[in-house]
């Protein structure tokens, strides 16, 4: 109870503390400061879990289980490693006038509170705290994409609260549902909304009820997944808002979204006893992988390249997860892992080429190889690994998910073939003058905070190469409560 606590309380006082002094030069400082305390507590709090097993906290209302914990942790760590990154590149953008005092503290108050939505709602058993911390993680990184206040910034806000507002609505009808049919097995004297209750008696829930149920949860959820064809406010929100906004929308938010719909599929399947939620995850995730590559091969904007890459690994992700069976939900569960610690080095990476570039136009981004070694690097690994090179992590994920579809979902094969191919080449073509071109720029001002990048990197090469018996053992079990 004590570790929940200070697991939530942190970023929550956080960010009360920073929207008083966010606007200060320390201001930087404090927010990793409590960035870091919230990362111990999940440290703390993922140590307990594997030694004394799943836990109910707070009279059955927080509920950590292998599903969760680990990806708790993964939360954490990326904000972290975030927030480390946005000292230099926050302070040059205030030296360029992008950022004033004012919009310097609205930054930091929002990014300890959107950590403390993510947290609630990986942590909660109540699905319906769960829809509020999805709905609170809306308003706040509505307010993160506008905080430049430029006409394009409000627009991509303005795209992502309108199409957000409208998913989450339907997210909420498809909560009130497995309320409806919950209520008809429990009764109003129970905590009908409790996923763990839900789980003990999702046979005898409604199959009509909880297949409509679904829908409207996955086409919800799926909005902030950003599955196609429900994703247009995903590249605007990346290209427009500053970059630590970026690693985080693609690092964190899209996985606690994903987390959501599959705590709702493992309810839909007991109920129903079909492949039904799978197909439709399958559909909605084979769609989104396809659309994606071919979009991403046409993009002029570095930024928005890489949000289509997340929304085509996001697909990618979530035809692992309606596959289902041990070798899928395994491999979807690294690949969520993998994709948010490469894309999010990717992103710092790309922060630091478009302030020294003053664009994020790729044809003018040349030579970074030049103007900093490491950020150059960093780039073109970071690339190798989210494109699927060997030993990276995500070769294992995608090499395991594409064997499983040979065998069980052979039509959809040549289809993510022919997308990884298309996604591959678009990005490495783009990629290779950005990093050895030629250029006359001069060197960056400020050292970059590089740390972070290859401390992913290393991360994303290590679960290539062998995966901890502790991570190991809560992707098995968490593969085994999906049903695999």
């Amino acid at each position: 109870m004590d570790i929940l606590l200070c697991l939530l309380g942190i970023p929550l006082l956080g960010g009360l503390a920073l929207a008083g002094v966010g606007h200060r030069a320390y201001a930087r400082n404090v927010n990793v400061a409590f960035s870091l305390g919230t990362f111990l507590a999940a440290c703390v709090m993922t140590a307990q879990v594997i030694d004394q097993g799943p836990q109910f906290i707070w009279d059955k209302q927080f509920y950590i289980d292998p599903l969760n914990v680990f990806l708790v942790t993964l939360t954490a760590f990326v904000s972290l490693t975030t927030a480390i990154f946005s000292r230099p590149y926050m302070r040059v953008e205030q030296d360029h006038g992008k950022m004033t005092a004012r919009r310097m503290r609205l930054y930091h108050s929002m990014y300890q509170l959107f950590s403390f939505t993510m947290l609630l709602g990986l942590t909660t058993n109540n699905l319906g705290i769960i829809w509020v911390a999805m709905e609170a993680a809306t308003l706040t990184t509505v307010l993160l994409v506008s905080v430049y206040r430029t006409p394009a910034s409000l627009e991509a806000a303005w795209k992502y609260f309108i199409l957000c507002g409208v998913g989450i609505a339907q997210a909420l009808f498809g909560t009130i549902l497995v309320y409806m049919a919950a209520d008809k097995v429990l009764g109003s004297e129970h905590a009908t909304l409790l996923w763990s209750n839900l789980a003990d008696i999702k046979g005898q829930l409604d199959p009509t009820i909880m297949s409509l149920a679904f829908v409207f949860l996955l086409i919800g959820y799926g909005t902030k997944i950003g599955l196609v064809p429900l994703h247009s406010w995903l590249p605007d929100a990346h290209a427009e808002g500053p970059t630590p906004v970026s690693a985080v929308l693609s690092g964190l938010l899209l996985n606690v979204a994903m987390y959501a719909v599959l705590r709702c599929k493992v309810l839909t399947d007991g109920a129903l006893g079909t492949q039904m939620a799978g197909q439709l995850m399958m559909g909605f995730g084979l769609l989104s992988v396809v659309v994606a590559a071919f979009f991403l091969s046409r993009q002029k904007d570095v930024k928005r390249m890489f949000s289509y890459s997340s929304i085509e690994h996001m697909g990618l992700i979530t035809f692992a997860f309606g596959m289902g069976g041990p070798i899928a939900s395994f491999a979807g569960l690294l690949h969520m892992t993998v994709h948010s610690l490469v894309k999010s080095a990717i992103f710092f990476t790309v922060g630091h080429a478009t302030q020294k570039a003053g664009t994020q136009v790729m044809s003018e981004i040349r030579g970074l190889i030049k103007i900093n070694p490491t950020v150059g690097w960093g780039m073109m690994l970071g690339v190798m690994a989210i494109a699927g090179m060997p030993p990276f992590g995500v070769f294992a994920s995608e090499f395991l998910i594409l064997t499983t579809a040979m065998r069980e979902q052979a039509w959809a094969t040549p289809f993510l073939f022919l997308a990884l191919g298309v996604a591959f080449a678009s990005m490495l073509v783009r990629v290779l003058p950005m990093v050895f071109g030629d250029t006359t720029l001069k060197a960056l001002a400020h050292p970059p905070a590089l740390i972070p990048v290859f401390v992913h990197l290393a991360l994303g090469l290590a679960l290539g190469l062998y995966i901890p018996p502790y991570l190991n053992g809560w992707y098995v079990a968490a593969a085994r409560m999906l049903g695999g």
